[in-house]
């Protein structure tokens, strides 16, 4: 699972892999990235697993993912790009406001498709496998969604970003995403965004992650 990436479907271009190499701070966007892609796989997998075998698997798996995925954009990821990446990018031109407004809007979107999520897993826990369809079909739709937003930022904005951004923007952009103390997020904060996803990895059921095979 810490292992996986963006899928081919959603569009990864090669291209990123050479702008990571210059700049620390699109590196880390991009492991941030594959962080988040490695969570939403691992739901989609557990839940293909649930389909194929039945049974009901342990819902702390689902609800650990369900905490990451809407509170790590929310609190460090988006507050960090809006901030240090497309902040400046306006400040140089206004070519790509559309595409920046469109990635914002995305962010507010994502909230709202992660509280459906939350309120469909309790319909699923409580209501039983009559409302496992509505809760998989849901994590689908997110599952598109994130990865086209992904997508949006790094074939369109990760070049834009190397064109345009002056080396003190980026030497700014870098620290704030490289250093463990970031003044958005704090050490504390991000540290429990590192055990959260170990948690995740050990109690995610074998192959996808290290805890026991579903039955």
């Amino acid at each position: 699972m810490a292992h996986t990436e963006i899928p081919q479907q959603a569009g990864r271009i090669a291209p990123a892999a050479v702008l990571t190499r210059q700049h620390p701070a699109l590196r880390i966007v991009r492991e941030e990235h594959e962080r988040l892609a490695a969570v939403v796989h691992g739901m989609r997998y557990l839940l293909r697993a649930v389909e194929e075998k039945g049974g009901q698997p342990d819902l702390k798996v689902f609800r650990a993912m369900l905490l990451y995925i809407s509170e790590y954009p929310e609190r460090l990821h988006h507050p960090k790009e809006d901030l240090y990446l497309f902040t400046p990018l306006r400040r140089h031109t206004a070519q790509y406001d559309a595409t920046l407004g469109e990635l914002e809007a995305q962010h507010a979107q994502g909230e709202a498709l992660v509280r459906t999520l939350e309120h469909l897993l309790a319909r699923y826990e409580f209501g039983g496998a009559a409302e496992f369809a509505p809760f998989r079909e849901q994590v689908g739709r997110y599952a598109d969604f994130y990865f086209s937003h992904m997508r949006l930022e790094e074939e369109v904005i990760f070049p834009a970003l190397s064109e345009h951004l002056g080396e003190e923007e980026w030497k700014q952009a870098d620290r704030a995403f490289s250093a463990n103390d970031d003044p958005l997020a704090g050490k504390e904060l991000k540290q429990s965004f590192e055990r959260l996803f170990t948690l995740i990895v050990n109690i995610t059921p074998a192959p996808m992650g290290l805890g026991p095979a579903l039955q």
